[in-house]
């Protein structure tokens, strides 16, 4: 059995206030776009603003005597809730989860009264999870042609009662709890204690900690305290670049080595891009430095509430022109001040640190860097920046032919063996035969192979145990540019080597890269043969006969929804006698980690690497839905079941790669009447 080399879950407080902020910042970041159109139209229509006009900002009345309602108020009321809502159902159940966490989310709009950001943090993942939980219920359950009747009903009965608890249950006590914490907040800023919450969010914000603080307090008291006043002070207290862009300018003057010279581009990235991550590593090398944000940000603080100037939104990312895009029309000197204050008394206490201390900056930015990013939980998309890595995935580094590709995935034996054939093809056609390109899961990856190929959402998983590969991510299997690039990169480094001896080609190809290869493509078990024979030429591996049977080929799909259409394609393998029940619910978990849409109207949902044991014998079924179904925000026409043992399916995966890499023959598979017109377009695949 394949060993599982990703690492351990953290389950240290901070960790899991770290997932809660990135779940909250989840809900919210996808619709900032919303925020900045609010903020944009209050700033530009309310009575104070600087076009102000009645119908649009929702001040004085119509021609008809009647109060005009505007598009600042209804836009913050419902609006934005409800995309706050929807997002965080879809979150945890797709669509279906968003819809229902939506109607949730209605309830306690209407039943507060005013803006429900955290009513809406709260029901639409809980309107997601809920419906995902009773879908469990009834699972398989349904009789054929009910399944829409059941889905609309349930999701709409479910919706409903979740609208009721949320307008008796959940506003009132949002609405206490968005009570007290306003009037805490209006207890710091009357007694001036405002500005010591920077000794909290400054490290708070090198912790990682601070989407909780943000996004889940901060942004919704500052929405309601613009609404009421015009603008509001909280939304600069995460916000204000100043704190980090002046500890950036101190390295800049008073660094040394590598962190004094990537400290100017940092800066760019960090006051110009938003990208506040880019200074917490030089922060973790001297940890005192900590001080000089805290005292960066009391300052910022402290000038606004003197100047009393504000934020009419959110400004995400913390850019200064994001900041002052969202400034009130009263606030542009007082925001400026805050920030060039910010960053004086940053810079000046920073500069103060870096003079009297003695380290090593050059040997510890790239461990600190480490450091960020092992507290972040995942690879910081900056972190190239300060190390010098290359941007675009790659990891390593060529230094000669490549002559080992392998294109991993989870369970390594669906969409990395379709994805394999096809770079297998283009490879083969540009002239380099000789180069092996296999498919692997992620658990049985070792440092072997020179270029590594994987989906885009767990390129980060492939990185720990191929760090000296070239790494390539792809979002589309069946026909990604990244395929040519990989293609032009294969020519450029091929191009001396070809002039090799041929011995010396031979001994290229580490010696732990058959099993290794081999071992991977079926699930985790191990085969005898060489890498040539099994990755380099799966067309020729000889297919089992009864792998794809007629009795698997349904024509016209009765499923309407993507969860649906793997039922229906998991249940073709299950009567099969392929597969058992637990394989199925493995093909849902496979798709809620990384979706195996393929691209030319392709998925082909499989399980995950673990789900091998509930694999009795490979096979493969094809559902075709002739009027489309949506699969992540993707139409797709082809479904096809797929249950491999060892490399017995990659032949039949790499005859489907050809036909929907041709878009004739996708063409003539949309128009088939018949079965055998689809096994006869899959070139006898049986044969």
């Amino acid at each position: 059995m394949a060993t599982e080399t990703v690492a351990k879950p953290k389950t240290s407080a901070r960790v899991h206030v770290q997932r809660f902020g990135t779940f909250l910042s989840g809900m919210i970041m996808p619709n900032i776009g919303a925020f900045i159109a609010w903020g944009l139209i209050t700033a530009l229509f309310i009575e104070k603003g600087w076009i102000p006009v009645p119908a649009l900002g929702g001040f004085g009345t119509n021609a008809a005597g009647a109060p005009n309602v505007g598009l600042v108020g209804p836009m913050i009321t419902y609006l934005l809730p409800l995309l706050i809502g929807y997002t965080g159902g879809k979150m945890v159940y797709d669509v279906r989860g968003g819809v229902v966490g939506a109607i949730g989310t209605m309830g306690v709009i209407v039943g507060a009264g005013i803006p429900m950001f955290i009513g809406a943090m709260i029901m639409g993942p809980l309107g997601g999870w809920t419906m995902k939980h009773l879908d469990a219920i009834w699972h398989g359950k349904i009789r054929p042609g009910f399944e829409m009747l059941v889905n609309n009903f349930s999701a709409g009965i479910w919706g409903g009662l979740l609208a009721l608890l949320g307008f008796y249950g959940i506003s009132p006590l949002v609405t206490a709890f968005s009570t007290a914490a306003g009037n805490f907040v209006q207890f710091l800023v009357h007694n001036g204690l405002l500005p010591l919450t920077s000794i909290f969010i400054e490290p708070a914000k090198v912790l990682f900690l601070n989407n909780a603080i943000n996004h889940g307090v901060l942004t919704p008291l500052g929405i309601q305290q613009s609404l009421e006043q015009g603008k509001s002070i909280l939304f600069l207290l995460e916000a204000n670049p100043g704190p980090g862009f002046g500890i950036l300018l101190a390295y800049m003057f008073f660094g040394r080595g590598a962190a004094k010279a990537s400290a100017p581009g940092a800066a760019i990235i960090q006051f110009l891009g938003g990208i506040h991550e880019i200074y917490f590593p030089y922060v973790l090398m001297r940890p005192l430095l900590i001080l000089a944000a805290i005292a960066g940000g009391m300052t910022g603080i402290a000038t606004l509430a003197v100047t009393g100037a504000g934020l009419v939104a959110p400004a995400a990312p913390g850019s200064i022109f994001a900041v002052f895009a969202q400034t009130a029309r009263d606030s542009y000197l007082g925001v400026a001040l805050s920030v060039l204050l910010a960053t004086t008394v940053s810079f000046l206490v920073a500069s103060v640190i870096l003079r009297t201390t003695k380290h090593s900056d050059e040997d510890d930015l790239s461990a600190a860097t480490s450091r960020m990013e092992e507290m972040k939980g995942k690879k910081s998309s900056v972190a190239s920046t300060l190390t010098g890595a290359g941007a675009g995935g790659g990891v390593g580094v060529l230094t000669g032919p490549i002559k080992n590709i392998v294109f991993a995935c989870d369970a390594g034996m669906g969409s990395s063996a379709m994805g394999a054939s096809v770079l297998r093809n283009k490879i083969k056609a540009a002239g380099f035969p000789e180069v092996n390109v296999t498919n692997a899961s992620i658990a049985n990856l070792s440092d072997t192979y020179d270029v590594v190929v994987t989906h885009q959402d767990l390129t980060e998983r492939a990185k720990p145990a191929t760090s000296s590969a070239v790494h390539v991510s792809v979002d589309n299997f069946m026909n990604s540019p990244r395929y040519d690039e990989i293609v032009e990169l294969v020519e450029r480094s091929n191009a001396e080597g070809t002039a090799a001896p041929a011995a010396g080609a031979a001994t290229v190809a580490a010696p732990g890269v058959p099993t290794a290869a081999a071992g991977s493509t079926g699930a985790g078990t191990t085969a005898t043969a060489t890498t040539a024979e099994t990755a380099a030429e799966p067309e020729t591996v000889a297919a089992p006969s009864d792998i794809l049977v007629p009795e698997s080929v349904v024509l016209t799909g009765s499923a309407s929804t993507r969860d649906a259409a793997i039922d229906e394609a998991g249940q073709l393998l299950l009567a099969r006698g392929a597969v058992d029940e637990d394989y199925i619910r493995a093909m849902h978990e496979r798709e809620e980690s990384v979706s195996t849409y393929m691209g030319s109207f392709l998925a082909i949902p499989h399980g995950t690497n673990a789900a091998k044991d509930h694999i009795r014998k490979s096979a493969v079924s094809v559902v075709r839905y002739p009027e489309g179904i949506d699969w992540n925000g993707k139409q797709v026409k082809f479904v096809v079941g797929v249950a491999g043992v060892n490399n017995e399916h990659l032949h039949i995966l790499s005859s489907i790669a050809k036909v929907f890499t041709n878009k004739a023959q996708v063409a003539q598979l949309e128009a088939a009447t018949s079965v055998e017109e689809v096994l006869e377009l899959f070139g006898k695949v049986n044969a």
